[in-house]
């Protein structure tokens, strides 16, 4: 049986927050070259050092706690309420900021080899 159990906030801390996706080990349940997800924890203030752009992915974050803005191009989207969540699509640029402490899993899809935003 291929089964794993961990905890986000203790597995979160390897692979810059992504607990699943094609970097994990082939061997390893948590590999998969459909999706990415990952546990994100964000103090007050933590801000993406640009933005990203050419996306080549789709992508979903929910927040889990605290209060979280995305930027996307001409449309700011504040996250203030747990489960409050925001879908964009392929070739949508994107930056975000914490306002507060905040928890947010985003899940990406596919999990592209190579493709690395700095």
């Amino acid at each position: 049986m291929n089964v794993y159990v961990g905890n986000a906030n203790v597995d979160a801390a390897t692979d810059r927050g992504w607990l699943l996706g094609h970097f994990k080990a082939p061997d390893d349940v948590r590999h998969s070259e459909d999706v990415e997800i990952k546990w994100g924890i964000h103090p007050a203030g933590d801000e993406r050092a640009q933005w990203v752009t050419g996306e080549h992915r789709t992508a979903l974050l929910i927040l889990i706690s605290g209060r979280f803005r995305v930027e996307l191009p001409g449309q700011t989207v504040l996250l203030s309420n747990q489960g409050d969540y925001v879908l964009w699509g392929k070739n949508v640029d994107h930056s975000w900021h914490a306002e507060e402490e905040s928890v947010v899993m985003t899940v990406r899809w596919p999990s592209i080899p190579g493709y690395a935003t700095p």
